[in-house]
């Protein structure tokens, strides 16, 4: 049975697609700092729960550690958005805790994990967002954050371009999920509500999981670069078809 990993699994896009890689075939490992929830996932799922902040030096040599000697695909999700003030009411803390997780902390995990992936001729998946593709009000610590999980994402392919390894990029639009725009707005839901009002069918964690399966299962010498997905009400980044909300 083949292996993979899935961090950022306690929820949304991370713990969807850990169930869809297990109803493909995988044995998955669950990755997150949530204990309970990534164990109950596993259960669920027949896999593994490893506990790990992916800022944490010590946590990641564990879940290296507990993947062993191959790995076949790693999902790296863990992430997420902090805030959305303009740069001149920024809180720099956020943006710092943005880049420790989703550039730096990416970064490490896919360091630790690349000999298992060599070995296995597997496949990374960065999720990273298309925040990543330009700037926009109140975004530029996430936009920084996501454009250095692509210069990793861009870099690593070309280090690795003689390695039987493939590194695949999936950008997502408007995707709601549980907690995304909750945690980004610290727990306020009516502010967490408005990003989605009036949007008749945003993505799902679920299409988003079903597209990263895909990636991650194509033949070994097709390597999907970047896909971007967003819903259709969602023609660019700053254009959004709304419906009159009440």
């Amino acid at each position: 049975m083949k292996t993979a990993l899935v961090t950022g699994a306690s929820s949304g896009i991370g713990a969807a697609t850990a169930r869809q890689l297990a109803a493909a075939g995988y044995r998955v490992i669950c990755a997150a700092r949530r204990a309970e929830r990534i164990a109950t996932l596993a259960d669920e799922i027949g896999g593994a729960a490893v506990v790990c902040d992916i800022t944490s030096d010590a946590d990641v040599a564990r879940l290296a550690e507990a993947v062993g000697d191959r790995l076949d695909v790693l999902v790296n999700n863990a992430g997420g958005a902090l805030g959305q003030e303009p740069v001149a009411e920024a809180d720099l803390d956020k943006w710092a805790a943005m880049i420790a997780t989703n550039t730096v902390g990416t970064a490490r995990v896919t360091k630790a994990l690349l000999p298992a992936l060599i070995a296995a001729e597997g496949v990374v998946v960065f999720v990273t967002s298309m925040a990543a593709d330009a700037g926009y009000e109140g975004g530029a610590g996430y936009c920084a954050a996501k454009a250095g999980e692509r210069a990793v994402v861009e870099s690593l392919r070309l280090e690795l371009f003689d390695q039987p390894v493939r590194i695949t990029e999936i950008a997502p639009g408007m995707v709601r999920t549980d907690e995304f725009a909750l945690t980004r707005f610290d727990g306020d839901r009516e502010r967490a509500d408005k990003v989605y009002a009036g949007v008749a069918e945003p993505l799902l964690a679920e299409d988003v999981a079903d597209a990263i399966v895909f990636m991650a299962t194509r033949p070994k010498h097709v390597n999907i670069d970047r896909l971007a997905i967003r819903p259709r009400a969602q023609a660019a980044m700053h254009k959004v078809h709304r419906t009159a909300v009440s």
